[in-house]
């Protein structure tokens, strides 16, 4: 299947998978929101405490780099869902992935994903026939 064709014949089953995608697509942006911010957090607590030696202040941040790791586990299963319901190339899988480990590539490629995602979920129901 290429990425131009639509992903289903049946007015139906578009609906289901209009409303998976969506969803999908939600989910993956708020994660993605969230792994970056985690990210900046964490790259502001290891510059407190490898540059600037203030162990007091990152003492109180140790907390940060489980919860970034944690968090970009919940991140790499929405990366998964949404990659799996828009069915795209494997290279998209990894450069999603890639986004959470990547100071601010989340949110440039949240972005960039939600954009086109949302353009494939309208333009797949645009193609609905009406019923009736």
């Amino acid at each position: 299947m290429t990425r131009d064709e639509d992903v289903t014949t049946d007015a139906g089953t578009t609906t289901d998978w209009s409303r998976k995608a969506r969803g999908s697509l939600t989910r993956y942006r708020v994660m993605a929101w969230i792994t970056g911010a985690m990210l900046l957090l964490l790259c502001a607590e290891m510059l407190v405490k490898y540059v600037l030696h203030a162990d007091g202040v990152a003492a109180a941040f140790g907390w940060v780099p489980f919860a970034h790791g944690w968090i970009y586990v919940v991140y790499l299963v929405t990366v998964f869902d949404l990659w799996a319901t828009m069915r795209w190339r494997f290279g998209r899988l990894v450069t999603m992935a890639l986004a959470g480990i990547v100071p601010v590539m989340s949110f440039v490629l949240e972005r960039r994903v939600h954009t086109q995602g949302l353009a494939r979920v309208e333009a797949a129901e645009a193609a609905q026939p009406v019923a009736g």
